[in-house]
């Protein structure tokens, strides 16, 4: 069965029963399913703005055109855990890989049982604590980026100083929570106000300063109320689905192209590796990193950098790899190393390369984890630099069957906007892998 000819049709009474009652009630089901859209307002997948992830229905919709119900998944990219929660939820055991040390922590708060009145109380108690702590942001942050408490530079900063000092004391007391998974919890939900409490929004590569941001800043007590109106929200989604049955779970932190291997054998793998468009989804979470604690000094981000795909140009790093078996690959590598003086950064050419080679050892350990009868499913987008097009999906096409695959499906998903540089125009498609 094609994965796309199922879209338009209800999920089948043997996936859909096994869903808690009305998890999926707001989705939004006129948005496409390989973006997050359709999932902003449901439980637990609001717990933190993540514009990334795809939406739970294309979870169940991969799992329809399976021929037999899976026991277990994988997901070697894990993002804000949308595959490992909707597989837990439906019974099916899941092992997700993320590299992103904060996202990590919200995939396991997200599939973790907990006792609600013991939450409760170390929440109380982070409140009560908090306010009678004093913490100097120029110490804590004293190797963060200049910008991002007041005055910060250049008469630019992200965080007043009032709301910063606010923001580290919870931090600081959420530490002192005895329960590992309470710790986790309650750091994910102050992660979930960072954006909305700063001068920024975080949009596309990077991040931006609000209109009129000199005049709108956050003091202690908008922190205080973010941060309960978030815990609110979290601790209402768990007494509402406190009753349904979860599987157990794995989460490994670090980085895919040397974790699969650490990974039992499992009936389905799905995952959205990043494209190969230069996006460092590092930076894009780089307020959370910082003010929540996981990096404390520019090694730091540097180290996380080189853990992730090869697929930006913002760290200089080996772009060397394994030859590919791919004709498109060799003529989308040509053609950029005669545009190289038309491109932003010289080194794409052999960054994209790199990319091929990650994803080539990705798809290698896939197939060495996959049962048999398994599948792989892939949503994979193409980018263009200087006119010319990476074709992200046939180019993964040619090298699957030298790892093993038997088959590759390939089906269109969506157009996407290109660039500015490319004209910003919708020619850029999104599609499916199904690897057998």
């Amino acid at each position: 069965m094609l994965l796309t000819e199922s879209l338009d049709q209800e999920i089948p009474s043997a996936v859909q029963n096994r869903l808690p009652g009305q998890w999926l009630e707001r989705s939004d089901e006129s948005a496409p399913i390989t973006s997050n859209q359709p999932a902003l307002d449901i439980p637990f997948q609001r717990w933190f703005k993540f514009k990334e992830a795809f939406s739970p229905q294309f979870i169940l919709q991969c799992i329809r055109s399976m021929e037999r119900f899976p026991s277990s998944c994988l997901d070697p990219f894990g993002g804000s855990g949308t595959t490992a929660l909707t597989c837990q939820l439906l019974g099916v055991q899941p092992t997700t890989i993320e590299v992103n040390p904060f996202l990590a922590d919200l995939i396991s708060a997200k599939l973790h049982s907990y006792d609600l009145e013991s939450l409760k109380r170390d929440y109380l108690k982070v409140l009560e604590v908090s306010g009678k702590l004093a913490v100097d942001p120029g110490r804590a942050l004293k190797e963060a980026p200049d910008t991002l408490v007041e005055p910060g530079r250049d008469s630019r900063w992200i965080y007043s100083r009032a709301s910063a000092q606010r923001i580290l004391a919870i931090r600081e007391a959420i530490s002192f929570v005895s329960s590992e998974s309470h710790r986790l919890l309650l750091t994910v939900v102050l992660g979930s106000i960072l954006v909305p409490l700063s001068n920024v929004v975080v949009n596309g590569k990077g991040r931006k300063y609000r209109q009129g941001w000199e005049n709108r800043q956050k003091f202690a007590s908008d922190v205080v109320h973010g941060f309960c109106d978030a815990f609110l929200a979290v601790y209402t989604d768990l007494a509402r689905f406190s009753s349904v049955k979860r599987t157990g779970f794995t989460v490994l932190r670090g980085d895919s192209r040397q974790l699969i291997e650490d990974c039992e054998p499992v009936d389905l793998v799905i995952f959205s590796p990043p494209y190969p468009n230069s996006f460092d989804y590092t930076d894009i979470y780089n307020l959370e990193l910082w003010m929540l604690g996981y990096l404390a000094c520019r090694k730091d981000n540097t180290a996380l950098r080189n853990e992730t795909v090869r697929s930006h140009v913002q760290v200089k790093r080996d772009f060397s790899g394994e030859e590919l078996p791919s004709r498109k690959m060799k003529r989308a590598y040509g053609l950029l190393c005669r545009r190289r003086h038309d491109l932003w950064d010289s080194s794409i050419p052999e960054m994209v390369v790199a990319y091929f080679s990650d994803m080539l050892t990705i798809l290698r350990q896939v197939k060495r984890k996959l049962r048999p009868g398994g599948r792989a499913f892939l949503a994979v987008g193409n980018s263009k630099y200087a006119g010319v097009l990476i074709d992200t999906a046939n180019i993964l096409t040619e090298l699957a069957p030298s790892v093993g695959f038997n088959s590759c499906r390939t089906e269109s998903i969506r157009s996407m906007r290109a660039s500015a540089q490319q004209g910003g125009r919708r020619e850029l498609s999104e599609s499916l892998l199904v690897l057998a």
